[in-house]
């Protein structure tokens, strides 16, 4: 490890898609402070961002800090020692989140980024996410002028003591499973007005749908779908399956449960729940999980009904308003 101050360490910015390289290295890092927070550092729209060939809607914006060897250049560097990433959208609005190598930290290496980053963007429609809501992730928003503008609860059920009511689905209504190549453009239409006023879900365009179905977890089985007679699709269950990691088991998550507007009113947001966590019982996950907004006050109130509690949050901090 060096012994120089991060102030002087070589900083590398990338506009658009990383090279394999670079992609190896923030691997490590991901999995590093993975294993020492118990959260992850990155967001999955963030990750699959990072890993697509092409960010589709998205710009990206990468700054890799390295702690150099003797000739202080990138190229030839040791470690890195922490990076931050901004997936842009198209009106100007960002969101930021930085990792830190554990090796690396109380060293000023997320300062230098944040600093490197807001003389080269500045920090206008930007926001960001501290996964978990560390400590050192407050102090360091307080310095730059940023406060909390948003929760994001992780909640959690042991599937063993699960007692799940009986929520059938309403007459003329089906499930059925996700077909590739012949779903994506009807899902996203639902998706859409089932989420039109969610930051992010609702946001969701076709090479984002895409990319999370080119990921390893990705199984249609597990994506449920609603249909009425007609194949409409007016709601669905989106499950997803954490693979083991080191002594973690698998965990099922409650990915993206949605009901389109004409859809509402008709017990299918339960019956849809029910349902995926049914088939993740099935599968013979001991534990399921997923995330919510902390100010959804009826998605709240529905699992803390099936049986969830709260495990974990994440914060978003934007800038704070002066007056």
């Amino acid at each position: 490890m060096s012994s120089a101050h991060p102030e002087n360490w070589p900083i590398l910015v990338v506009k658009g898609t990383v090279d394999e390289r670079l992609m190896k290295d923030i691997r490590a890092v991901l999995v590093s402070a993975e294993e020492s927070d118990g959260n992850p550092s990155l967001s999955e729209q963030t990750l699959v961002t990072l890993r697509a060939a092409d960010t589709g809607a998205h710009s990206l914006l990468t700054l890799a800090l390295y702690s150099p060897d003797e000739k202080s250049d990138p190229a030839t560097a040791q470690d890195l020692a922490g990076f931050a990433v901004v997936v842009q959208e198209a009106d100007g609005t960002g969101v930021l989140e930085i990792a830190v190598h554990p090796s690396y930290r109380n060293q000023g290496v997320a300062d230098r980024l944040v600093s490197t980053l807001k003389t080269s963007r500045g920090f206008d429609g930007l926001k960001a996410w501290s996964h978990g809501n560390h400590e050192a992730a407050a102090d360091l928003a307080a310095r730059f002028g940023y406060g909390p503008v948003r929760e994001l609860w992780k909640m959690r059920l042991t599937t063993a003591a699960a007692e799940l009511p009986d929520a059938g689905l309403p007459d003329g209504v089906a499930l059925r499973a996700f077909v590739p190549g012949q779903d994506e453009d009807a899902w996203l239409a639902a998706n859409r007005a089932a989420f039109a006023h969610h930051p992010e879900q609702g946001a969701m365009t076709r090479a984002d749908l895409e990319a999370r179905m080119a990921e390893d977890w990705f199984d249609p089985a597990g994506f449920l779908l609603a249909v009425d007679r007609s194949g409409q699709i007016l709601g669905f269950h989106w499950t997803k399956v954490h693979a083991r990691h080191g002594s973690h088991p698998a965990v099922g998550e409650v990915y993206v449960v949605g009901v389109t507007p004409q859809s509402q009113g008709m017990g299918l947001g339960k019956a849809l729940t029910v349902a995926g966590i049914r088939y993740l019982q099935q599968l013979g996950l001991h534990a399921v999980m997923l995330y919510t907004d902390a100010d959804n006050i009826p998605a709240v109130a529905l699992y803390r009904q099936l049986g969830f509690t709260r495990w974990d949050v994440d914060v978003m901090y934007g800038p704070l308003t002066k007056g």
